[in-house]
């Protein structure tokens, strides 16, 4: 069984407070964009599975693990698929033993949630193949185990966030009229040094009523409160942002704490603009 965990954007991020707990209080809008990765889950074969070339392989207890496509820092055992597996099989001793093959192509550390989006799916899909009949607000419940963001990805339609991120509103919002361009400059933002440039306030309107007016309207109002340190951090950042809007976009920002970009465009114009080598471009 083969599923396609995709990724989203922040359609702006406010840090509203820091709570007594040591985490932020956040106002964000998480939308869900097609740019996936491939999950597959099969029960192990007779005499086990061939790695493929250029594969990452780990027998990791009862998961026999594969990694193809952008190469996944960190300890395999430590990824989120795996985590997820083992928090199902701990309540469902019943799981069996699988072969999973993750082929990554969300870039990792871009705020782009990629990785919150495999785990989510991995509940899914062992929830589908198996049977395990978990209702969808304990899928809720064992993505939030997962990470804060994990959640999104079983609702995987458009949301207001609050919390943590973690507490979700479904709102109304349909940008299909429109073309995206992810920019992914290969700079690793470090979330903990993001947040310690911030000056947390509660924002002058409210996302829910920004995201209502015409996107053309967004770039005066639609902020992500982790810009501003980020681009005077590394000014390259400011330039990838001018050249989006220079070439057309009706509005452009950074998704997360970074450093993924992206632009708005009007349907099927999407620019072919060039970048440097190491940045990974897609269009959405």
């Amino acid at each position: 069984m083969i599923v396609f965990p995709n990724c989203k954007i922040n359609l702006g991020l406010h840090v509203i407070r820091k709570r007594d707990d040591g985490y932020h209080d956040l106002e964000t809008v998480f939308y869900p964009l097609p740019l996936r990765d491939a999950l597959e889950v099969v029960r192990p074969e007779a005499g086990g599975r061939k790695s493929e070339a250029g594969s990452q392989t780990l027998d990791v207890r009862n998961v026999d693990f594969h990694m193809s496509g952008l190469i996944v820092n960190g300890k395999p055992e430590d990824n989120l698929c795996i985590k997820a597996y083992d928090l199902l099989k701990k309540d469902f001793p019943q799981l069996p033993a699988i072969q999973m093959h993750l082929h990554k192509a969300i870039p990792m550390g871009a705020g782009l949630g990629g990785g919150s989006s495999d785990g989510a799916f991995t509940l899914q899909l062992l929830n589908e193949k198996f049977q395990l009949n978990i209702s969808r607000e304990q899928l809720l419940d064992y993505a939030l185990r997962l990470g804060s963001d994990c959640p999104f990805f079983i609702i995987n339609k458009p949301c207001i966030a609050t919390g943590r991120g973690e507490l979700m509103q479904a709102v109304s919002l349909d940008l299909s009229s429109y073309s995206f361009l992810l920019v992914h400059p290969g700079i690793h933002v470090n979330t903990g040094w993001a947040f310690s440039q911030l000056t947390p306030a509660v924002p002058p309107q409210s996302l829910t009523a920004i995201i209502q007016q015409p996107v053309t309207n967004w770039p005066s109002l639609l902020k992500n409160d982790f810009e501003m340190s980020v681009l005077q951090h590394h000014p390259e950042l400011k330039v990838l942002k001018e050249k989006l809007y220079e070439a057309g976009a009706l509005y452009a920002s950074m998704s997360g704490s970074g450093s993924c970009f992206y632009g708005i465009f009007s349907k099927g114009n999407v620019p072919d603009l060039a970048w440097p080598d190491n940045y990974k471009v897609f269009a959405c």
